[in-house]
């Protein structure tokens, strides 16, 4: 049976389906549509923490489908931008997993990540999909994938 890691950017996965359809991404369809193609060994969530309510029940309900939640906290700039970046996170991650398993799965749309595709799937010789929303995930990034997956359909609520 196929080994599969999943790797979730919180933050842009919400913020792109929310941008482009208006629409929550359905973590729990998505979990069902990757079991049904191997074992899960491993599933993280990359988040930023509020200490909001509504994120809070979000993040017990991703533990609830078997991700591991990661949390940073979520830093307001006096200039009114904010950070809560989990790239050096998930990219060591990615990494550690990439040794371990068949396939590794990431949910973002951040070009950041298609030199760390081109490494594991060189180095590791693992199959990298990728999970975006078109016009929203990086060219490069779609580019550095075995597979891109467009997020639409069932995969929104």
């Amino acid at each position: 049976m196929k080994k599969i890691a999943l790797f979730v950017d919180v933050q842009n996965i919400y913020y792109t389906t929310r941008d482009i359809y208006a629409r929550q991404f359905n973590y729990r369809q998505f979990w069902k549509k990757i079991s049904s193609q191997g074992e899960i060994v491993k599933a993280t969530a990359y988040a930023t923490q509020r200490h909001d309510d509504k994120q809070i029940k979000f993040q017990d309900a991703l533990r609830h489908i078997g991700f591991e939640v990661k949390l940073k906290p979520f830093i307001q700039r006096s200039d009114g931008s904010a950070k809560g970046d989990w790239d050096v996170g998930i990219t060591i991650d990615i990494l550690e997993s990439a040794k371990e398993v068949d396939t590794v799965i990431l949910l973002s749309g951040d070009g950041d990540f298609d030199l760390l595709l081109d490494k594991i799937t060189s180095d590791y010789d693992v199959s990298a999909e990728v999970y975006g929303v078109p016009g929203l995930t990086a060219k490069s990034l779609i580019d550095s994938a075995s597979v891109f997956h467009v997020i639409e359909g069932d995969l929104l609520m």
